[in-house]
């Protein structure tokens, strides 16, 4: 009598089998339940405590905004700067995204998606949109689904961010560097 670990082949299969029909049933399951639940009611104002998740991430869903910005002078903002200038703290504050912050901009290696002024420089971090985000991939999102994840997210944050950078820049002499 063959047993099923008679060929390992055949346990792979099954194993894999179990792993394929185990997901399916917690993804299932899940959708299930925020459905049996509702969706949750908009926060009333953006969570606090998000982290930088960089213009990959937010680009994982919002993909066609992601290809539009890159054609942009603000997402080339770091790649501008002379080599030298590239660490200077007082150009990384408009030339990177969320630079001084915990999990802002740090340097080129260790945080490239956060580089030029990305789409947390003006929406502000992005970790908790995202997570929430990722509970409806892949289905057209109800109205107060839609509702929902936005509020997890600004708009654009309360304080002007763009003044930080444009007008206290326009209105005064650019910090003198040698242009390449």
């Amino acid at each position: 009598m063959r047993t099923l670990h008679a060929s390992p082949w055949r346990a792979m299969a099954f194993f894999g089998a179990v792993v394929v029909a185990v997901t399916i049933v917690v993804i299932t399951a899940r959708r299930g339940l925020l459905a049996a639940q509702g969706t949750p009611k908009p926060f009333e104002k953006v969570p606090e405590g998000q982290k930088y998740v960089g213009s990959k991430v937010c680009g994982s869903c919002h993909f066609d905004q992601l290809l539009s910005w890159k054609s942009t002078k603000h997402a080339k903002g770091f790649e501008i700067l002379p080599a030298k200038y590239q660490e200077d703290k007082t150009c990384l504050k408009c030339h990177s995204t969320g630079f001084g912050e915990e999990t802002g901009f740090k340097s080129i290696a260790d945080t490239p998606d956060l580089v030029g002024a990305s789409c947390e420089s003006c929406h502000g971090p992005g970790s908790k949109h995202s997570e929430i985000a990722k509970q409806f991939s892949g289905k057209k999102l109800s109205a107060d689904e839609d509702k929902y994840v936005r509020s997890s997210i600004y708009k654009m944050q309360p304080k002007n961010v763009c003044v930080d950078c444009h007008l206290t820049r326009a209105h005064k002499k650019h910090p003198p560097y040698d242009k390449p």
